[in-house]
């Protein structure tokens, strides 16, 4: 039951701070009306269902966020030309993939709501929810063989099953205090990196991107996803409980070892490491006051800081081999909004 109050409003807590932010309603103010074409879409796949499981494929296919994925495909495909149909499309497979991924971290979790209602496990059980993730996984696949080119098809297989092995990784290593910094990054990547990664690359292929230009935009998605799992990561300590949506501490009440935590883990002294492994396996909020005074003693979210700048600043400079268009003007747009909100959270 903690688990599901936890990741009740943890699903929320970013979009908060993103509407809150002129920046950020002006970038999406610029690709509403793609990302009303691709909501559409989304929710007319339910006709390509069963009749009798139309309720369920709805149900999920509804339940966009703040759909980053779509927008990656619209920006990058504008950084190299004018958008067509087939963006769309590649905005909707990736989005079902992403909303799959959602439904079987909701069975993980046991989580109860996300988005402000009910999971679809909640709803109708685990057996049918990781059934119904399933068949929008292979609808994903399905869609994106229908392209002429079987590049995307297999991009987005290949994709799938990257992000679905970073949770397994990030699942077998809950509760583990020993994982490595290199182990950390490479769940962040596959996990989280590889769908954002994956939206740039394509939505320039879409548009006739050459292959250093296609490289670029595929280095500034793997980099912009690290960076912003970072910030998501730095926010469960670093937020305050009306921002954040949620009770502080709760990725490590979940047993996830986090930037700061890492950091601070590493550079501790002995005694001081012992006390953090009790605090993290044994986690309740009142540990917050004193993990918080641990990580300021080792400096820990100014590295965590740090980081996810050094993250920024690689995506920028990917974009800069782009050419100067209002696309790449708004991808780069997105990483000066990130930097905003680490600054909104007092990191820097």
């Amino acid at each position: 039951m903690l688990a599901a109050q936890r990741r009740t409003v943890a699903a929320s807590k970013t979009s908060v701070l993103m509407e809150r932010s002129f920046a950020w309603k002006e970038i999406l103010g610029a690709v509403d009306p793609f990302l009303q074409a691709v909501a559409k879409r989304l929710a007319a796949q339910t006709k390509d269902f069963e009749p009798d499981i139309a309720a369920h494929t709805q149900y999920a296919l509804t339940a966009q966020g703040k759909q980053l994925r779509p927008i990656l495909v619209s920006l990058s495909g504008e950084s190299i030309g004018p958008l067509n149909e087939n963006h769309e499309t590649l905005a909707v497979i990736i989005e079902m993939v992403h909303l799959a991924t959602l439904i079987h971290d909701d069975i993980n979790d046991e989580a109860k709501l996300r988005r402000g209602r009910e999971t679809l496990s909640a709803k109708w059980g685990n057996e049918i929810s990781v059934l119904v993730g399933d068949c929008l996984f292979a609808h994903a696949v399905e869609l994106a063989a229908s392209f002429p080119t079987p590049d995307i098809c297999r991009a987005v297989a290949a994709a799938t099953k990257t992000v679905c092995s970073g949770e397994i990784l990030q699942t077998k290593s809950r509760g583990n205090f020993e994982i490595t910094m290199d182990h950390y990054y490479k769940v962040l990547a596959m996990k989280t990196a590889e769908l954002f990664a994956l939206s740039c690359d394509f939505g320039g292929y879409l548009c006739n991107a050459e292959a250093p230009q296609r490289e670029a935009l595929r280095q500034y998605g793997t980099a912009l996803g690290i960076a912003y799992q970072l910030y998501d990561d730095c926010l469960d300590l670093l937020g305050t409980e009306s921002v954040a949506g949620k009770t502080l501490g709760a990725d490590l009440a979940e047993g996830k070892m986090t930037l700061p935590i890492l950091i601070a883990r590493d550079s501790a002294t002995t005694p001081e490491r012992e006390q953090l492994h009790h605090w993290f396996s044994h986690w309740t909020p009142s540990f917050l006051p004193d993990t918080m005074a641990l990580l300021q003693k080792h400096n820990a979210l100014t590295q965590s800081r740090q980081a996810i700048q050094t993250y920024l600043v690689a995506a920028r400079k990917a974009l800069s081999t782009l050419p100067d268009t209002d696309g790449r003007a708004a991808l780069n747009g997105l990483t000066q909004f990130l930097a905003q909100q680490i600054e909104a959270l007092g990191v820097i």
